[in-house]
């Protein structure tokens, strides 16, 4: 069995600092760097399900550190290094309060909210007659507020302005550069042979700049279909062949559970978790062409404690 991990406690020298996020660990060394621990823990419905998946920190670390490479020449981002599978040491940044989620089909969040026949999402117009997961004309940003606990809530462009959560000069930046983003990552999607559906990106200032954070376009920000054979299933009416959590959030629906009050998580049988780890290896080796290599587990904890402390000595951070 594979250990997982689920929990950390490190205590790395010049650690000021540790915030536990839902799947993500992040400990801050001397107040201007950062230490990302990716943990194991999946989280749908902004609830973290009872079991670790293997290998999911891994997948979701190396993606990100692939697409964060292949996108600095649209934009500047956090990232220095990553000194373990699963950790990536970046430079911390003040973080906007608001999550740029931009769409290029009617699917997950969107389609939910067009069946309950809402029109607007996020002060944007929706057109009319749309099946789920057809293609938007052009892709749309409905950006969402972030949430330190619970549900991020969808917001307009027009209330993020007019509350001043973020200064106008700092938003029109971030939307182009999350329209160029999916406009690259589309582009590598495609090569890949697929359709990157929909994304979220975060942002950060740093020095005044505008810089990306966090992770981007992996299975836990992002949706992707495979591009064969996605005309005729929309066609048929056919439900799209994905690489992205959505299923994990339609076995939870199936199992009575979307994270509203009242509602009792299900138990994970192990067999669905080894299905999880299966799709995110899958989703791994599609998109980036290679060969998943796993990680040594059999002491998770000590291999990234050692990792990481070689790293942030060799680059005299500590």
């Amino acid at each position: 069995m594979n250990e997982t991990i689920t929990s950390t406690n490190f205590k790395f020298p010049k650690q000021t600092n540790v915030y536990r996020g839902k799947v993500r660990e992040v400990y801050t060394i001397d107040n201007d760097i950062m230490v990302m621990v990716a943990t194991d823990r999946i989280s749908a419905f902004d609830h973290i399900l009872p079991k670790g998946i293997p290998f999911k920190g891994q997948v979701l670390n190396q993606v990100a550190t692939m697409f964060l490479e292949a996108t600095r020449d649209i934009v500047p981002n956090w990232l220095i290094g990553t000194p373990d599978p699963s950790v990536a040491v970046g430079y911390a940044c003040d973080p906007v309060r608001v999550e740029m989620v931009i769409r290029g089909y009617l699917a997950g969040h969107a389609a939910r909210e067009y069946a309950l026949g809402k029109r607007v999402l996020c002060g944007v117009t929706l057109p009319e007659g749309m099946k789920e997961n057809d293609r938007f004309p052009e892709p749309i940003i409905t950006p969402a507020t972030k949430a330190d606990e619970g549900h991020d809530e969808d917001i307009s462009r027009e209330d993020i302005l007019k509350k001043g959560i973020v200064p106008q000069d700092i938003y029109e930046k971030m939307e182009a550069y999350t329209r160029a983003l999916f406009q690259r990552g589309t582009e590598m999607a495609a090569e890949r042979g697929l359709i990157l559906v929909d994304t979220k990106y975060e942002f950060g200032i740093l020095n005044g700049e505008v810089i990306l954070i966090d992770e981007i376009h992996t299975p836990d920000s992002s949706r992707y279909f495979y591009a064969d054979g996605y005309e005729e299933r929309q066609a048929k009416g056919e439900n799209q062949r994905q690489l992205s959590k959505e299923f994990v959030r339609q076995w939870l629906i199936e199992h009575d559970f979307q994270g509203l009050e009242g509602q009792v998580m299900p138990d994970m049988p192990d067999s669905f978790v080894d299905t999880i780890t299966e799709r995110y290896i899958e989703l791994y080796e599609k998109i980036t062409g290679k060969s998943f290599e796993k990680g040594d587990t059999s002491n998770i904890s000590k291999r990234i404690e050692t990792n990481v402390a070689v790293f942030l000595a060799e680059k005299g951070i500590i």
